[in-house]
C-alpha cells in the first residue's frame, strides 16, 4: 500500500543516501525527495534511484531554478518539490516527464501551479496555513487535486489533516535530522507509517 508520505532528507550526505533510503522503503515510505541545498545532493539522489530499483519515488526538494530541473532529469529523478510556485520550473518539470510539486499558500498560487501544469501542491508553511485555511482552499480548488502538507506537521496531526482535505504530508525534521543513526531514521518512519495506517483505517 502507496502511503502519501514525502520524506524530506535535508542535509543528507551521499555516504548514507543508501541506507537511508532502504530504510524508508522497507518501513513503508516510498516517496523520497533530498533537498538540493543538501551536501551534494545529485550524488546522494543517484545513489537512491540505484537503490530503489522503482521501488519508490526519487526526487528533489528546493528546487528554485529551470537549471536544476535538467540536471534532476539527467539522472532519472521522478520528481521536483519546491517551496515556492515559479510557472517557469513547473513548466520545465512536466517537459522533461517529472512529477511536479510546487510549494503554495494563497488560492492564487495554487491556481498558478495547477495551470502551469503542477500534479500536486505542497502547502507550506502548512502550520502557518492550519487546517481552516486548509478547508477553505479545497472549497474552491478542482475536487481530487493532491495537497500536501509540509513544515509543522507531524504523526499526531494526520487526523486532523486528512479531515481538513490533504492527501498527505511532507515530513522532514521529524523523520531525519543530519547526524541521526540510522535506527533512529527507522523507528520514526515505522512509526510514522503506523500513525498513516491507522488514521486511514480508522
Amino acid at each position: 500500500m502507496s502511503r502519501a508520505i514525502i520524506a524530506i532528507l535535508r542535509g543528507i550526505t551521499p555516504n548514507e543516501a543508501e541506507s537511508v533510503c532502504e530504510v524508508l522503503i522497507d518501513a513503508g515510505i516510498d516517496q523520497i525527495e533530498v533537498p538540493m541545498n543538501s551536501p551534494h545532493a545529485l550524488i546522494s539522489i543517484e545513489l537512491m534511484i540505484k537503490t530503489a530499483r522503482d521501488r519508490a519515488q526519487i526526487g528533489a526538494g528546493t528546487v528554485l531554478n529551470v537549471e536544476q530541473v535538467h540536471d534532476l532529469a539527467e539522472i532519472g529523478a521522478d520528481m521536483v518539490v519546491s517551496p515556492n510556485c515559479n510557472p517557469d520550473v513547473i513548466s520545465a518539470t512536466k517537459q522533461a516527464g517529472l512529477l511536479s510539486y510546487p510549494g503554495v499558500f494563497t488560492a492564487t498560487e495554487c491556481f498558478s501551479a495547477l495551470a502551469s501544469g503542477a500534479d500536486g501542491l505542497k502547502l507550506f508553511p502548512a502550520s502557518l496555513l492550519g487546517t481552516e485555511g486548509v478547508s477553505a482552499l479545497t472549497a474552491v480548488l478542482p475536487k481530487k487535486t493532491p495537497l500536501y502538507a509540509v513544515g509543522g506537521v507531524g504523526a499526531d496531526d494526520f487526523s486532523a489533516w486528512l479531515t481538513a482535505g490533504v492527501t498527505g504530508f511532507g515530513i522532514g525534521s521529524a523523520l531525519y535530522k543530519p547526524g541521526c543513526a540510522l535506527a533512529s531514521v527507522e523507528q520514526s518512519a515505522h512509526k510514522l507509517v503506523a500513525a498513516w495506517d491507522a488514521v486511514v483505517k480508522a
